[in-house]
């Protein structure tokens, strides 16, 4: 289902583009359908391309609401953090630690309790007085 919402959700992307770019602007200089003689005249065209318009964004933001909603249906975790994690083989355990349960922060709760500390960074060297 949400795969064929959002096929229509481009398509509508697609043509929403496509009249809009259509549309004569203010400036007279943006406008791609602006020239003479056509299938429709200057005001018809001008109409139908605001109906257009208009009928368009009403289906994207109709579609786009449609995909909001479908997607916080499917949404199963609000975090990785939250997520369980599969165990690593032992090789590929850090300081040959066992493989462990549990989630994300667990482990690396567990890391960090396992590492040795870090070693205390140098003293800074004073700079040199300057000569003026």
């Amino acid at each position: 289902m949400q795969t064929v919402l959002i096929v229509v959700h481009l398509l509508i992307v697609v043509a929403l583009i496509a009249v809009v770019l259509l549309q004569r602007s203010e400036g007279g200089a943006l406008g791609m359908g602006g020239g003479g003689g056509g299938f429709f005249t200057g005001r018809g065209q001008a109409n139908a391309l605001t109906r257009a318009t208009a009928i368009l964004a009403t289906l994207f933001f109709i579609t786009s609401l449609a995909l909001t909603i479908l997607a916080s249906y499917t949404h199963s975790r609000k975090s990785i953090f939250e997520s369980p994690v599969a165990p690593a083989p032992a090789s590929e355990q850090p300081n040959g630690a066992a493989p462990g349960k549990g989630t994300v922060l667990d482990q690396l709760k567990k890391m960090e309790k396992s590492a040795p500390p870090a070693p205390p960074a140098p003293e800074p060297v004073p700079a040199p007085p300057r000569s003026q």
